[in-house]
């Protein structure tokens, strides 16, 4: 072994407490210790009463020998009697935003594995270094409560459960349990391309710990506004049940008198809530912000408002009603006739 950090020796019936009771998980390997040290402790997890596990490695195919590492990394999970499977992303590369494009494409493929083969969880290596990263990440971007928060050790994806159960444990902690176990990975070229603001914020954070935000500066940051969301979650939900509004499949409907009293914070958690629910998913923040300021002048001097975001038609009414509907498909122009003269 050769680095100075101690083996860290998770029990994994603790270590795996988040994921709940599934019968079966899939494990995302990509190779790198992060997750070879996950596929290591999971395995101890399925040995000891656990789960039946199954592991999966995207190929993104973006660079030459990234099909060999993903062969490598089944023959190793068939060494731990894993059974593995290789995704392939295939289809037009597209030429900017190519690492958030990849990694929405791993979850999708990632997704309709575990729907496939009935698991009811989905693992991943997400660690502490990658927290602290999405933490100042986002701090860069002005996030609010809920986005410093970042990761949660476990999500939702309709009815599957995104389990990060190594947020707790660093980097470091995961190459000493695999130079332990004497398993190989590989060290992804991407986490040091000066090309993507990963491999920028990591060299910004160096910087940043000599002026004492260092990474558990951050994660203590972290961790205060997840206690802080939760909270303002509560609170917010308490508020809307006492509306007693109608809430539809694809509809929200309440009256707009309570609502003049609602912090601002609150109104605009109750609203992004319902887009979520009920259009396409989370909307901007800055977006939404946007739309908050026109919907409280309206509420304030009794007008009308009307407007669209995220899949979702806001609207207050002249008789005092807030909805929240489904936006209608957007109509496409009729094609002009050209005149040939």
């Amino acid at each position: 072994m050769s680095g100075g950090s101690p083996v860290v020796r998770p029990d994994p019936k603790r270590l795996f407490a988040c994921a709940g009771a599934p019968q079966r998980a899939l494990i995302a390997v990509s190779g790198g210790p992060d997750s070879m040290a996950l596929l290591h402790l999971a395995a101890r997890w399925r040995d000891g009463g656990g789960p039946d596990i199954h592991a999966a490695t995207v190929d993104h195919d973006l660079r030459p020998g990234s099909r060999a590492e993903a062969v490598a990394v089944a023959e190793w999970a068939a060494a731990l009697g894993v059974p593995h499977s290789i995704l392939t992303w295939t289809g037009e590369r597209p030429k900017a935003r190519i690492q958030e494009l990849a990694r929405a494409a791993r979850y999708r493929l990632l997704l309709d594995l575990a729907a496939m083969i009935g698991a009811q969880a989905l693992l991943t290596g997400h660690h502490a270094d990658d927290q602290a990263e999405t933490i100042l990440f986002r701090l860069l971007r002005g996030s609010g409560v809920a986005g410093l928060a970042a990761m949660s050790h476990v999500s939702q994806r309709g009815e599957l459960r995104l389990v990060r159960p190594l947020l707790d444990l660093s980097k470091a902690d995961l190459v000493a349990i695999c130079e332990a176990a004497g398993q190989a990975f590989f060290e992804d070229p991407s986490n040091v391309d000066p090309r993507f603001a990963r491999t920028r914020l990591k060299r910004g954070l160096a910087a940043l710990e000599a002026e004492g935000l260092d990474k558990a500066g951050l994660l203590r940051l972290g961790r205060r506004a997840a206690r802080a969301d939760e909270a303002l979650r509560a609170y917010v939900e308490g508020l809307r049940t006492g509306l007693a509004p109608f809430v539809g499949e694809d509809r929200f409907e309440c009256a707009v008198e309570p609502l003049r009293s609602f912090p601002a914070e609150a109104l605009l958690r109750m609203l992004e809530a319902e887009m979520i629910r009920i259009g396409d998913g989370a909307p901007r923040l800055d977006r939404l912000e946007s739309m908050m300021g026109h919907l409280a002048d309206a509420m304030a001097g009794g007008g009308t408002f009307r407007g669209t975001l995220a899949g979702t038609l806001v609207s207050v009414t002249a008789g005092g009603r807030l909805t929240v509907v489904k936006a209608p498909p957007r109509r496409l122009k009729p094609p002009q006739a050209v005149r040939k003269g």
